[in-house]
């Protein structure tokens, strides 16, 4: 049944329904709204990777300090 998966007539007709959906004056903001959605989750990515690769080289998890439990106290 799907031995090819997605062939370029499945593409075509995406196309054609976003324009009948979206029309063609909405067509380039929906596109420019949606690759600076895509730019900001690649930056916030390779943020997070950034910061756990430093987190690593400095000691792992270990060199950061514990979590002090709160004593319990009556009174």
């Amino acid at each position: 049944m799907l031995r090819n998966g997605l062939e370029p007539w499945h593409l075509l007709i995406v196309a054609i329904v976003f324009l009948v959906l979206f029309g063609s004056r909405k067509l380039p903001d929906t596109a420019r709204a949606l690759g600076k959605s895509m730019r900001i989750l690649k930056s916030e990515a390779k943020a997070m990777k950034d910061e756990n690769g430093r987190q690593g080289s400095a000691g792992g998890p270990a060199a950061e300090p514990a979590a002090q439990e709160p004593s319990a106290t009556t009174g």
